[in-house]
């Protein structure tokens, strides 16, 4: 090495020391006729884009940030390139940010989706009936699938009614399906009464009154006077019963508030046969609780003689014990959804051979109730 070499590195190293942050490009400018070295290539004018974060929008790179012209940074990412505009690095996370923002609105949006049928309730007013197409979770999770969860969950929305009339007096149950005190019970519990008094799962009693009654179907509409904050029952989704599906029944047997039993869903779509007379279902009420109202099935009358005027309904059978005083009840699913309205049983005879419940009972399915509501609403009386 050659003394013009030595001291021209000597004096680069000291113009270095002397100014750690001089302007490799204005040195350039400064030494032009001096000799390159190809151990200190100069930086090139403009970094080549990234290919990867390449924007159509950028036709060109943007200008450098200000903020580093002629000043190298500290960041080991832009040693030794002053002006370099910003990492790819920091634009990818810039650019995860409208990303993270749409995937937080479908969380959202889902959980929301979730809740739709508990939303519209809520934001509707105490009146809306509570339904749900497909299956709710009314029961808390810590009690999902229990007996006792869906009759903690459920029992608030059960009353028991007690109907009077000329003939005498009856007791069946109902459900309750509005907080302002809507109640679907039995057309045969409240055909014909003078007077309806309900009793809620608390002990509360009022006065109510029939708004409507569809005795093809079975089905009567009655509405508690002076009453709010009521627990609403949740429709549930008749269609999507299968036979072995377990359910619960709650209803008033024979004057037992809150009485629950449970079972399995027998069978689907039966035939069964209901008398539409008021005179035989008056004759029915004055039997007392002991009375059962006659029902045909597979040909052979139950309970009593049905009458000439019938009507015949679609109708779920299920094993969950139900007796005097259950008509009008509800039958509910696993998940706290009421999935039929129990209406006929079979009354076993007064022997010690066939005392107890032998496991025959109907209930109209929930669908059927909830395409009935509009006429029950209007005052319907056939």
């Amino acid at each position: 090495m050659n003394m013009t070499e030595s001291l021209r590195r000597s004096g680069e190293y000291e113009h270095a020391q002397e100014n750690p942050y001089a302007n490799p490009y204005r040195d350039s400018q400064q030494h032009a006729s001096s000799p390159v070295n190809p151990e200190w290539p100069p930086p090139p004018a403009q970094p080549p884009a990234d290919p990867a974060y390449a924007d159509p929008a950028y036709a060109t790179q943007p200008p450098a940030d200000p903020t580093y012209a002629g000043q190298p940074s500290a960041d080991p990412m832009y040693a030794g390139q002053p002006g370099q505009p910003e990492p790819a690095q920091k634009k990818r996370r810039a650019r995860r940010g409208p990303v993270a923002l749409l995937a937080a609105v479908a969380i959202v949006a889902a959980a929301v989706g979730g809740g739709t049928a508990f939303g519209i309730q809520e934001l509707t007013g105490s009146d809306t009936v509570a339904s749900s197409s497909t299956s709710t979770n009314v029961v808390p999770s810590s009690q999902k699938g229990t007996v006792s969860g869906v009759a903690k969950a459920v029992s608030p929305s059960i009353v028991e009614i007690s109907a009077t009339s000329n003939a005498g007096s009856s007791t069946g149950s109902g459900v309750i399906i509005t907080g302002d005190g809507e109640i679907i019970t039995n057309n045969h519990v409240v055909s014909g009464a003078s007077s309806v008094k309900v009793t809620t799962n608390d002990g509360k009693q009022y006065t109510a009154q029939v708004v409507g009654t569809d005795s093809k179907k079975d089905l009567a509409l009655i509405k508690l006077e002076n009453a709010s904050g009521l627990t609403a029952a949740t429709l549930g989704d008749s269609d999507g019963v299968g036979v072995g599906d377990e359910v619960v029944a709650i209803g008033s047997p024979e004057g037992l508030t809150g009485t629950v039993t449970s079972g399995i869903v027998s069978a689907l779509d039966r035939d069964v046969t209901v008398s539409t007379d008021e005179g035989r279902q008056q004759q029915q009420q004055g039997q007392g609780q002991g009375g059962q109202w006659p029902f045909e099935f597979g040909g052979q009358e139950f309970n009593g003689d049905t009458g000439s005027s019938t009507t015949t309904y679609k109708a779920l059978q299920t094993d969950a014990s139900l007796n005097p005083g259950n008509s009008g009840g509800a039958l509910i699913d696993m998940n706290g959804n009421i999935i039929g309205i129990n209406s006929a049983m079979y009354s076993a005879t007064e022997s010690s051979s066939s005392a107890g419940s032998v496991g025959l009972g109907f209930a109209i399915p929930i669908n059927t109730v909830k395409a009935d509501l509009p006429d029950l609403r209007a005052g319907a009386s056939n």
